[in-house]
């Protein structure tokens, strides 16, 4: 019965629930150990340290990750290292030459100079790669063959643009209150009007959206935007005048009287106002207090731009002068006589370089600022009243109703204008659009939007003035701005000057430092011969002594004047030596010489 009794085991059975021989990569299960693996396969029973398993398992993940490195998709980079970038977009993106070198004491200052380079030269690298991603192109407007561009109307280009292009050629009729003044904003998205009779209109002229609509019930002499959308400053009348978008009043300054025209500079939250009693007065809009106030002594003030590279005024004056102007001298930095009759405008480029001007002796003139040279000088049978520069360095200049676009001023002598428009009356203001191709023209009948193709500058900054921001991006923004805001102190005619150090003279701090000691530390001490003993120092030998130090220091003195002549007879030579070597050399423009 016992032996009946026994189970009998079913030897496929134990074939299908044995378990396969453990791997030492395997991680252990509910607690038992692992058994280590011999040469033939079989269980050994000796367990594995845990240790063993990890240090496994990372060497198996490096060596997947080394050889993920070396290859992409099973094949070695055919392109290895960073993209290039050509020298002409690099040298378009440079901001300085490198630093000098430092003498070997002076380490620390030395690793902080090396530094910046390479900070400044990671920058210069990653604005040129950038460049790559700006998606739009400036284009102009090009006729057919034998056709002007000046004789195509604006209906037909806003015939032939999209429908948000064309949108933007519209006029409003706004007679009863003016002719008008107007600015836009610094994203180019708000427009801002003011009536000669009163009325005050402020617009999102993309969407076509009203923001606001009064009447001051008082003439207006000039309106401008101040830092944002947010508020803006009108000239009427008596006094200068802040308003908010909604059209609340926030302030009356009466400080700043008879204004005539305004300016504002936007990275010094200043607003810079002439008046008819020939006073130049700077407001900060950040603390409500008036920096300067300068009387010019030139009489009645209602020409006015400024520079928005160093944030220098230029005034016109009946004379025919114009003046430059900071809020840190009474007088002005630089006196130019333009005209032969009274300036009736002047523009200046956002790069500061260029000058346009146009008086009442019908000139148009352009000046280099830098050399304060003129460079072309146009005649224009009627002159012209109005003048305004845009993003790319189009001209636009206002003859009675006539509006007139002129291209490439400075470079090449111009004959005939880009485009041409006539307005129904007179033009009072003008101004482009930033970051538009648009052209805002105020005159008696209202307002006129222009299609300008070419005008705008397409790329734009996000972090400074970005036509698409949101009102909680437009706070931080505004606050970033007043952290970084410039002080009036530092305007200046040069603005490199700023980051130039004023390292006094050696001989200047000689003299400082033998000034304030009393004596000359360097001078060579005068040479009194020791007493010596027997007969030794007598006169005749110290007089001999004394005479034998003095030709050694004539002999050195000697020596060094020679071998500073033999050196620059030398650099002589070699000069001598490469003209002859560039002289021997010819030149296609030799077939010219007689």
């Amino acid at each position: 019965m016992a032996a009946t009794s026994e189970a009998v085991v079913n030897p496929a059975h134990v074939e299908k629930t044995k378990k396969p021989p453990a791997r030492y990569w395997d991680e252990l299960q509910d607690g038992k150990d692992e058994n280590k693996v011999g040469k033939d396969g079989e269980q050994t029973g000796e367990t594995l340290p845990q240790k063993h398993v990890e240090k496994a398992k990372k060497r198996k993940n490096d060596e997947d990750r080394g050889d993920a490195k070396k290859f992409i998709s099973g094949k070695p980079d055919p392109f290895p290292g960073p993209a290039h970038i050509s020298k002409d977009r690099m040298q378009k993106f440079k901001r300085r030459d490198k630093t000098k070198k430092i003498p070997r004491q002076h380490y620390k200052l030395k690793d902080m100079m090396a530094r910046s380079d390479e900070v400044s030269e990671l920058a210069q690298k990653q604005a040129a790669r950038i460049d790559l991603l700006l998606p739009e192109d400036a284009g102009f407007l090009e006729g057919d063959e034998d056709e002007d561009t000046c004789t195509i109307s604006q209906e037909d280009i806003s015939d032939a643009v999209d429908i948000t292009s064309a949108s933007k050629y519209f006029d409003l009729k706004l007679s009863q209150f003016g002719p008008y003044r107007l600015d836009y904003s610094r994203t180019g998205r708000h427009l801002l009007l003011g009536g000669r009779r009163g009325h005050i209109a402020c617009i999102d002229w993309q969407t076509k959206r009203l923001m606001c609509e009064i009447n001051v019930m008082e003439s207006i002499n000039d309106v401008k935007w101040l830092h944002s959308e947010a508020m803006y400053a009108v000239a009427q009348k008596k006094w200068l005048y802040i308003y908010d978008s909604n059209g609340i009043e926030l302030h009356c300054i009466r400080k700043f009287n008879d204004v005539l025209r305004m300016q504002f500079l936007p990275y010094h939250f200043l607003l810079a106002t002439v008046s008819a009693t020939s006073f130049l007065q700077y407001l900060d809009v950040s603390v409500g207090k008036e920096v300067a106030a300068i009387n010019t002594k030139t009489g009645r003030l209602d020409v006015m731009c400024q520079n928005p590279q160093n944030a220098i005024v230029h005034l016109g004056h009946s004379n025919g002068t114009v003046t430059l102007w900071s809020p840190n001298q009474k007088e002005a930095l630089v006196k130019m006589l333009c005209h032969q009759g009274a300036v009736r405008s002047v523009a200046v480029d956002k790069t500061g370089t260029y000058m346009v001007t146009s008086g009442m002796d019908k000139k148009l003139k352009v000046y280099d600022i830098r050399a304060f040279k003129p460079l072309k000088s146009y005649f224009l049978p009627a002159g012209a009243s109005c003048l305004s520069l845009s993003q790319r360095g189009l001209l636009s200049a206002a003859t009675g109703d006539i509006v007139q676009v002129y291209r490439d001023v400075w470079s090449t002598p111009v004959t005939k204008p880009y485009m041409a428009h006539r307005v129904q009356r007179t033009v009072w203001g003008m101004h482009f659009c930033p970051f538009e191709d648009v052209l805002g023209v105020g005159h008696g009948e209202g307002f006129t939007s222009m299609l300008i193709p070419g005008a705008g500058e397409p790329n734009f900054d996000g972090l400074d003035s970005n036509p698409y921001r949101s009102a909680k991006q437009r706070q931080e923004w505004e606050v970033k701005a007043l952290l970084e805001k410039i002080h009036p102190e530092l305007i200046t005619l040069d603005p490199t000057e700023l980051g130039q150090v004023d390292q006094a003279t050696s001989q200047q701090k000689h003299q400082d430092r033998v000034q304030a000691l009393g004596f000359d530390p360097l001078a060579k001490e005068k040479f009194i011969p020791r007493y010596k003993k027997k007969g030794r120092s007598s006169a005749g030998s110290i007089e001999r002594r004394k005479r034998q130090v003095a030709n050694e220091d004539l002999r050195e003195t000697v020596q060094q004047s020679s071998e500073d002549k033999m050196k620059i007879e030398k650099e002589r030579k070699e000069r001598e030596k490469k003209e002859v070597l560039l002289s021997s050399k010819k030149s296609a423009l030799d077939r010219f010489k007689k």
